[in-house]
């Protein structure tokens, strides 16, 4: 059986947000004995966060956690209550196109994926979540 834990980590709805949450991502990932899944997480973290903060106005939140199983959740939490659309495919994007990758991004790196409605701090909203391997 693994430790279990769980951080919450609220942030403002500014892009300058992803880095910080990358950073304490990889700090938690690394006191945790988990350095070896850091570059994957800061990965989905940077692209989950960054759809938080860009595609609504309100705060949000980056939640990870590790299950008996050994399994690290990552999520992000927004005010927006609307299901994520589905992830493009690299055929379906330009060559010149700068959005529209983050979800296909993820979908490559995690196990799984998905997203649940929310109700977190009073506001509706969403978690935008993926799984990263058992560790």
């Amino acid at each position: 059986m693994s430790e279990t834990w769980e951080y919450t980590l609220s942030i403002p709805n500014d892009l300058r947000a992803v880095t910080v949450c990358r950073r304490t991502l990889r700090l938690i990932l690394t006191l945790h004995g988990l350095i070896r899944l850091a570059d994957a997480a800061e990965l989905v973290a940077a692209e989950l966060v960054s759809n938080a903060v860009r595609h609504t106005d309100g705060p949000a939140a980056l939640r990870v956690r590790r299950n008996a199983q050994g399994v690290v959740w990552i999520a992000a939490w927004d005010t927006n209550p609307e299901p994520p659309g589905p992830p493009k495919t690299w055929e379906q994007l330009g060559d010149d196109e700068e959005d529209g990758r983050g979800l296909g991004l993820i979908d490559s790196c995690a196990d799984y994926w998905g997203w649940q409605p929310s109700g977190r701090f009073g506001d509706q909203g969403k978690y935008v979540w993926c799984e990263l391997g058992v560790a």
